[in-house]
């Protein structure tokens, strides 16, 4: 008897590190719908997405896009360079220095989002999906099927780990949860950018010019968004398309370039803040842009205190107060019991000279503590100044600064002449007040910047790195410690002092309540805290951005009305859980929280 066997056919599992999408259409489909549809969302912009211009930004018009359709015109035009980019088309590799598929999907999901975003609001606000005009039909089947095409892209699977066979379910669900996470950001990562070439000097200078230009028309025009809906979608638009800039390497090329010119860099950059006021109408936009510069200053003291000495300070908002109540005191308000008026140059050194007294005064018996304690009693500090300013009032102690009431009607500056509290033509240009102002913050947000760069590679700025990584080793290496934290405590003080005499002429009234560790608005120790680690501690640019945005937002943001914190919040939350080193991280920092990093291509202190 003879016993025939059939031979099983088994099919061929797919290699383990096999590139795939995570959408199982083929890669090279994949790239051609998320190149068309990036494509046709540019042309959709051209196209009315409504009938009726009671929705904000006038979207009716043909051929001419306006409000949320410029933002999704300037995401679909990003994605399409990308797109193209990875096809290898000659010109365009310079684009992608680190990869092209991680840029593409970034890219492409901000025109995704901003444009259902915009969708979706018209069909709310007008009630309904018949309220929509051919463009927003088109738009949003184009930034779908982009999506779905970016998201056919291949990557590297990561291999999951391995389990115990008899895990139970919720281990088993975690353990998938987690493989899926790491799938995911597998799926949006990128390789590591290759070195940029040297370029003629005069080159590298243009590159620098281009991208302030770039950064100067993306400031104006989301600091100048006149309405919710638009803001809320420059958020997207602006979040993605850094994000989309970041991983196809070129904000690391950028970094390289102004690395090689950082005097120049630090130059222009004062240069294009400076022009922003000529780029305005009138003096709305400027004065949020004179109070970012304010609490940036700030930020960027207390980012020499935190961020290079590591000393955890609560309580810093009260040395911008001790400033402005100084300045104040001496500069002519019918409100001071002095009836003195001070020039200028002589307020100025008042306020911080006495916060810089009051640094010492503070700084001296408490700064053997450290960490946790320290903290305590810096958040102490803060809540004793606005008490005891609030007690002066000539009832419950000396009549000093008028209690709550504060000290009002603090006459505008005149500086050689120049009155500031009157607008002036300059060039043809109307600058009002608060366009005054601006430019006298911006100096001394100049001079605050040459004291952090100056003091940051100097001896002493050693120390204080070197007393931020390890206290104990930095003793045992000979270095004075309660000396070297007593001149970062002092300089932090006498810089927040600089900055509050110019916010007590800017805001004509100083009060208590503006002094709080935490509130709805900034400066408050809470908010300055948060720029300093949402920009990046131990940097620059990092606490200057970190403030403009922690103050713009909030700003732009009150039409969530008492959800405005939480959303606020929220967002906070998933930045420091996805970016726990700052926007703008110092390069040792970055290496701290991401091991796996490459080494470093340029070592600074200050960042980008």
């Amino acid at each position: 008897m003879t016993t025939q066997t059939t031979a099983t056919k088994t099919v061929a599992a797919p290699a383990p590190n096999t590139p795939s999408g995570l959408i199982g259409i083929p890669p090279h489909l994949g790239r051609a719908l998320a190149t068309g549809g990036s494509v046709l969302a540019v042309v959709s912009t051209f196209l009315a997405w409504t009938w009726t211009a009671a929705f904000p930004g006038d979207l009716t018009v043909y051929g001419y896009p306006g409000g949320l359709q410029v933002l999704v015109l300037v995401g679909g035009a990003l994605a399409t360079l990308f797109c193209l980019a990875s096809y290898g088309i000659k010109g365009l590799g310079w684009l992608t220095p680190a990869g092209a598929d991680a840029a593409v999907k970034y890219a492409v999901l901000g025109t995704f989002a901003t444009a259902w975003y915009a969708v979706v609001s018209i069909s709310v606000e007008l009630g309904g999906v018949v309220n929509l005009e051919p463009g927003g039909y088109v738009v949003a089947a184009a930034t779908l099927i982009a999506l779905i095409g970016a998201l056919a892209l291949p990557f590297e699977r990561p291999e999951p780990d391995p389990i115990d066979p008899e895990a139970s379910g919720w281990e088993q669900f975690t353990h998938d949860a987690a493989h899926t996470m790491a799938v995911l950001r597998a799926a949006f990562s990128s390789g590591s950018p290759r070195p940029v070439r040297t370029l003629p000097s005069y080159a590298e200078i243009l590159i620098i010019v281009a991208i302030l230009a770039v950064a100067l028309v993306v400031f104006t025009y989301g600091i100048g968004t006149e309405y919710d809906e638009l803001f809320v979608g420059f958020l997207i638009t602006a979040g993605f398309g850094f994000s989309a800039l970041n991983r196809s390497g070129l904000i690391a090329h950028a970094s390289q370039i102004s690395a090689r010119h950082q005097n120049i860099t630090v130059c222009g950059a004062f240069v294009a803040a400076a022009l922003f006021p000529f780029t305005q109408t009138d003096d709305q936009y400027a004065t949020l842009g004179v109070y970012i510069l304010i609490f940036a200053t700030v930020a960027l003291g207390l980012n020499i205190v935190v961020g290079l000495a590591g000393l955890l300070d609560l309580g810093y908002v009260a040395f911008l107060g001790v400033g402005a109540y100084a300045a104040a005191l001496v500069s002519g308000s019918p409100s001071s019991p002095f009836g003195v008026h001070f020039p200028f140059w002589a307020a100025v050194l008042v306020g911080a000279i006495a916060s810089l007294v009051f640094g010492v005064l503070i700084g001296a018996p408490t700064l053997r503590l450290r960490g946790d304690y320290l903290a305590i009693v810096t958040l102490g500090f803060g809540e004793i100044f606005r008490i005891a300013v609030n007690n002066t009032d000539g009832t419950s102690g000396p009549d000093i600064t008028n209690g709550s009431n504060g000290i009002a009607s603090i006459p505008d500056l005149n500086i050689l002449g120049f009155d500031l509290g009157v607008a002036h033509d300059i060039g043809g240009f109307t600058i009002g007040r608060f366009a005054n102002y601006f430019f006298l913050m911006l100096l001394i947000t100049a001079v605050v910047v040459l004291v952090f760069r100056r003091s940051g590679d100097s001896r002493i700025g050693r120390a204080w790195v070197a007393i931020r990584e390890d206290e104990t080793a930095a003793l045992a290496m000979g270095i004075n410690g309660f000396r070297v934290k007593l001149i970062a405590f002092a300089v932090g003080a006498t810089l927040a002092g600089l900055a509050g005499t110019v916010q007590a002429h800017v805001t004509y009234t100083v009060t208590p309540e503006q002094y709080l560790f935490a509130g709805t608005t900034p400066p408050n120790s809470a908010f300055l805290l948060a720029a300093v680690v949402l920009g990046g501690m131990g940097t620059i640019a990092g606490p200057l951005i970190g403030a403009a945005l922690l103050f713009l937002i909030p700003n732009k943001l009150q039409f969530l009305g008492d959800y405005q914190l939480l959303a606020f919040g929220l967002a906070l939350v998933l930045l420091m859980r996805f970016r726990p080193e700052g926007l703008i991280p110092n390069r040792r920092r970055q290496l701290e929280f991401h091991e796996e990093a490459d080494a470093p291509t340029v070592l600074s202190k200050t960042g980008a």
